[in-house]
């Protein structure tokens, strides 16, 4: 059977400059017929050929396209090839232990998510149209990888917008989910059946090593703390106090136990809203010699922008006023739709409110398992800067 065929509008010429998503408004006229998750040719209304993507008539992102070829086969051997490309750059990266193996759509595999952790591999499918070859990309990470286990962190929203149940399991025999990784000279405690996302976030590993040149003497407060990163890092690198936050109890509980594992002193964790700990702090002219600010994604929408910029603003601008002359503002934002110059914008503001001078010493953003692909700015969300407050 013929493959169908999707004409779209591409007025600003998006998808020709190599963003994978076809939204469903953008389609102007169907040829042929396809079953969910099928493999479709796509051209813009000038008849020139976009790609190939799989279709989900479900999602309001109608096709993601796996390929700017439509005379390329996608197959088993198409997708087994993408999976071996994903980890031959994580080793040329220098990359063996843990470390994010697909990124989805900056590794071309739009939906699919895999994280490494030691030799155990946490992987989500986060569309029909990856699911469809779930079997294959299994098999090719197996064949490549090597992995003593394989989990399914399949328990994601997302999957229910694609038509498609949330659930988690194992892929194979069962092994113990508790697992212990290196990062940075530090052990850390990865939950990979119940922890966040795939069970831990390894996309800050450079930013928290950027703490050594900052902590040595310094009495540190470390805001959204989670399972307890910066904070961590800023201890293992000889600051003289550590307080890290984090509203939820478990996370604190989570990074308690990473502070036991690799016997640091002089850092403790507490249960507690950050907005309203700074808020005190600011009043009370209580400061610290650095912040660190690392919240959960404010704008999780494009129309929730606004009231993320003042939210980031508002969080920023209570450090500053807490923080010693001489000291460091460590602020981060994991929003895609907080651009960097947006953010930078932000943070500008922040400090001309606060009526303290900025000077920049570090700007980071993922490192190279999490690659950023040009044309796609929702693989660059991760924001990091470290400055000086004169």
């Amino acid at each position: 059977m013929a493959q169908a065929r999707l004409f779209v509008n591409d007025t600003q010429d998006r998808i020709h400059r190599g963003h994978p998503w076809v939204f469903g408004n953008q389609v102007v006229k169907e040829e042929g017929t396809y079953s969910p998750g099928d493999i479709v040719q796509v051209f813009d209304a000038k008849r020139r050929p976009l790609g190939q993507g799989y279709i989900n008539p479900a999602s309001l992102i109608r096709v993601r396209l796996l390929t700017p070829h439509v005379d390329e086969r996608v197959d088993s051997d198409f997708m087994a090839a993408r999976i071996r490309r994903a980890w031959d750059h994580r080793q040329r990266m220098g990359y063996s232990g843990s470390c994010r193996v697909v990124f989805g759509e900056a590794d071309l595999l739009p939906g699919l998510v895999v994280d490494k952790f030691n030799d155990v591999l946490s992987v989500q499918f986060l569309t029909l149209g990856m699911e469809r070859w779930k079997d294959v990309l299994l098999d090719a990470l197996k064949g490549d990888i090597g992995p003593s286990g394989i989990y399914l962190r399949n328990d994601v929203p997302i999957r229910e917008k694609e038509g498609l149940e949330q659930y988690k399991c194992f892929h194979g025999k069962p092994f113990g989910t508790d697992l212990v990784i290196e990062e940075n000279g530090l052990e850390l405690f990865v939950d990979v059946a119940d922890g966040q996302k795939t069970g831990h976030f390894l996309d800050q590993v450079l930013n928290h090593a950027a703490m050594e040149r900052i902590s040595s003497g310094m009495r540190v407060l470390d805001c959204f703390t989670h399972t307890g990163g910066f904070g961590l890092h800023a201890a293992h690198y000889g600051a003289a106090e550590v307080l890290g936050l984090d509203i939820s109890s478990e996370a604190v509980e989570h990074a308690s136990r990473n502070a036991a594992l690799n016997k640091l002193e002089h850092i403790t964790f507490a249960t507690a809203n950050v907005f309203d700990h700074l808020t005190e702090a600011s009043r009370t002219g209580k400061q610290w010699d650095t912040i660190v600010l690392d919240p959960p994604a404010f704008a999780k929408s494009k129309g929730a922008i606004t009231n993320a910029y003042r939210g980031y603003k508002e969080i920023n601008l209570r450090a500053l006023k807490s923080i010693r002359s001489g000291g460091f503002l460590v602020t981060c934002s994991c929003s895609h739709h907080m651009t960097p110059d947006l953010f930078r914008r932000m943070v500008a503001e922040a400090g001309f409110d606060s009526g303290r001078r900025l000077r920049e010493v570090h700007y980071g953003t993922q490192p190279p398992d999490h690659p950023i692909l040009w044309g796609v700015p929702e693989t660059h969300y991760l924001k990091c800067l470290i400055l000086e407050v004169l």
